[in-house]
């Protein structure tokens, strides 16, 4: 149970975070948008704020925001429909009745001659049984609601809609969901170097494990290493380097403890690490705690996981990595649950790798990706002018499709992997 929770809170950290992004910058640009959805799927939970739904959906495989004129707007008036209309005191349309009409008495129910919902916002109309004579006009506030079914949804004029806005606030808005995701295991990382501390290169015990020979042997946590059978150290490395090269035999520790000295005899324990025996006391690195230094920490990490990730996704490209090296939710829970057992800091240090992880996998310029989203971008700003909707809605829509294959496939070898062999 501890791991099913630690995998919910992992999984829906990244993807708030990852929507957050562009949700707060999409606002940010005047763009409706009409769902929050971390999931998808099914809806689970479901709470309307302001202009747009939150809701958590059934199917953990990742989250979006619906932008208006992303998606074909879901009421289209045509001349000839009969719609009803909610005015305010200032003959403004504010709710427009698709069906039900009985059930608003105080709708003003017409047959519709012309409309513009999206640029000029008005509708025209003969009112109901006098369609000879009065043929009126009716602006449209711009948050005018849709009501088919008894559910209201808001109206998207073009200028609340993504592609009126500019190529730099459309790039903004997609960019910020995968940089979301590095700004998040930069912070992680900053709370654990806070929490925890940061590797220090002092000569001095650090944690000492339960089943080593370094507190069998009377050595505590916080003792100052002056030498090491005679010979004098200044720094961890050093101190590591003696007891790795020294596996099976008797060294005396000269230690400062609250300011006196101390000798004491460990020996090293022999262990095979990679083919070769080294020496082993069971001591961690001495940990140091300073804000300004958790800062660097926390970029230095970051910068050094992309780093590595980036490589591996290149030895994929390259054909070093098979698909059978990739691994799914399956394979992410399985992960999450051996780290899970190491503590709390492990756990924190493994949601920052897969949260960079998912940064970059989204910058990745692949159909239905947000690097996909960005190279037709890159290919507007070279030409001039944006690829035709429809064109970039069936590359994003077959790239979609192949991504969910290879997600089942990366799926069913997962559960080979762990469950079948």
């Amino acid at each position: 149970m501890y791991t099913v929770i630690a995998f919910i809170i992992i999984f829906g950290a990244l993807v708030f975070f990852h929507e957050l992004g562009h949700f707060v910058l999409a606002k940010r640009a005047g763009i409706l948008c009409r769902e929050f959805a971390i999931g998808m799927g099914p809806k689970i939970l479901s709470l309307k704020k302001g202009e747009t739904v939150y809701t958590i959906r059934l199917l953990p495989i990742g989250g979006y925001v619906r932008m208006a004129g992303e998606d074909p707007e879901m009421v289209d008036i045509k001349p000839g429909h009969r719609i009803g209309l909610i005015l305010n005191e200032k003959e403004e349309v504010t709710k427009i009745i698709i069906n039900n009409k009985e059930k608003y008495p105080n709708a003003r129910v017409i047959n519709v001659e012309d409309a513009d919902l999206e640029h000029k916002l008005f509708i025209k109309g003969y009112v109901e049984d006098d369609m000879e004579e009065n043929l009126l006009v009716f602006p449209i506030k711009k948050d005018a609601v849709f009501v088919e079914n008894g559910v209201e949804t808001q109206i998207a004029p073009y200028d609340r809609q993504f592609a009126s806005k500019s190529l730099g606030q459309r790039t903004l808005a997609i960019f910020a969901g995968p940089a979301m995701n590095f700004v998040l295991a930069f912070l992680i990382f900053i709370v654990i170097a806070l929490l925890q501390g940061i590797p220090s290169n002092e000569a001095k015990l650090g944690k000492l494990t339960d089943d080593g020979v370094a507190i069998s042997a009377g050595l505590h946590e916080g003792d100052n290493v002056i030498s090491i059978d005679g010979q004098s150290v200044g720094s961890w490395k050093e101190v590591v380097s003696i007891i790795q090269k020294s596996p099976g035999e008797n060294l005396e520790f000269l230690i400062d403890r609250n300011g006196q000295e101390i000798a004491i005899d460990v020996t090293p324990k022999e262990t095979e690490v990679d083919g070769k025996t080294i020496g082993l006391v069971g001591v961690y690195s001495p940990m140091e705690k300073s804000p300004l230094k958790s800062i660097q920490f926390g970029a230095t990490q970051t910068y050094t996981w992309t780093k590595d990730i980036i490589g591996a996704v290149g030895k994929l490209v390259t054909g070093q990595f098979s698909i059978d090296a990739l691994g799914g939710p399956v394979a992410i829970y399985q992960s999450t649950d051996t780290v899970a057992q190491s503590g709390v800091y492990s756990l924190m240090n493994w949601a920052a790798v897969l949260s960079i992880n998912l940064g970059i996998m989204n910058l990745l310029p692949l159909p239905a990706l947000d690097g996909g989203r960005l190279l037709f971008f890159a290919i507007e700003a070279v030409r001039g002018k944006p690829i035709d909707r429809q064109k970039e809605g069936l590359v994003h829509f077959i790239g979609f499709a192949l991504l969910m294959l290879l997600m089942i496939v990366v799926t069913w070898n997962d559960i080979q992997r762990f469950f079948i062999q």
